[in-house]
């Protein structure tokens, strides 16, 4: 179970970063992207969560409406506000800003034990899913914000292009075309889509960009500048 033993500040923002254990897979299949997603909804709850009815509620619904996206009132006590994120294979990007005390603290530990344990339960496995820490960056102004930002919704370049960080992106087009269509991120909602809308407060970091056009540009524009990759994941995670 992820932890962490620093103390988070209220209003403060971080940007979080939990691997598997020894770079193991955690996603193997579309399923469990899915529930990767609908578990950060999920145990973003002060109150304890009960994801397995939560989401007989939802398909009940869904198939009474045909199966039309179902909206609910949101009824959490939530630990954090996501800003942002993004799954990899072996790895989860969190950008988020802390509301209650310790929340980011108990929203990791509920996160990791909810997932951990359908993650072994599916594939009939024991002990730990993530490694026993998970990474945490302190965000301290909107430039670094902005950098970051690019770099959570940019980390899916390295399925295309493993070795982006170091030697820069070969084809920019291509890439922007993939993160457009890369669904396991907050990237889409950020530039109009609808993809998880629920899952991720978008006010604060589009007040800073602006608006979905440029919040898009800028990210675009990141993409199509190769001279300081490196440099900029550096920045990203310090």
């Amino acid at each position: 179970m992820p932890y962490r033993r620093e103390q988070f500040v209220n209003g403060e923002i971080y940007h979080i970063v939990v691997r598997g254990i020894d770079e193991n897979l955690i996603f193997k299949e579309t399923d469990d992207y899915y529930r990767g997603i609908f578990s950060i909804y999920e145990f973003n709850n002060s109150k304890p969560g009960e994801i397995s009815k939560r989401r007989r509620e939802i398909q009940a619904a869904k198939k009474k409406l045909g199966g039309e996206r179902v909206s609910f009132f949101d009824k959490r006590d939530k630990l954090v506000e996501v800003l942002a994120f993004c799954l990899m294979p072996n790895h989860i990007h969190l950008l988020m800003k802390q509301l209650k005390d310790g929340g980011i603290t108990k929203f990791m530990r509920k996160f990791g034990a909810g997932y951990g344990g359908y993650f072994n339960r599916k594939y009939n496995r024991k002990g730990y899913v993530f490694q026993n820490r998970f990474s945490a960056v302190h965000i301290r102004n909107d430039n670094q914000l902005k950098t970051v930002f690019v770099y959570i919704h940019t980390n899916p370049t390295a399925l295309l292009e493993p070795k982006w960080k170091e030697a820069g992106i070969k084809n920019s087009e291509k890439v922007i075309k993939f993160l457009e269509s890369y669904k396991w991120s907050s990237y889409l909602d950020y530039i109009g889509g609808k993809n998880f809308p629920s899952v991720t407060n978008r006010e604060f970091i589009l007040k800073i960009m602006n608006n979905e056009r440029e919040c898009k540009e800028f990210v675009d524009s990141w993409i199509k500048y190769k001279g300081k990759i490196k440099k900029f994941a550096d920045f990203a995670l310090e």
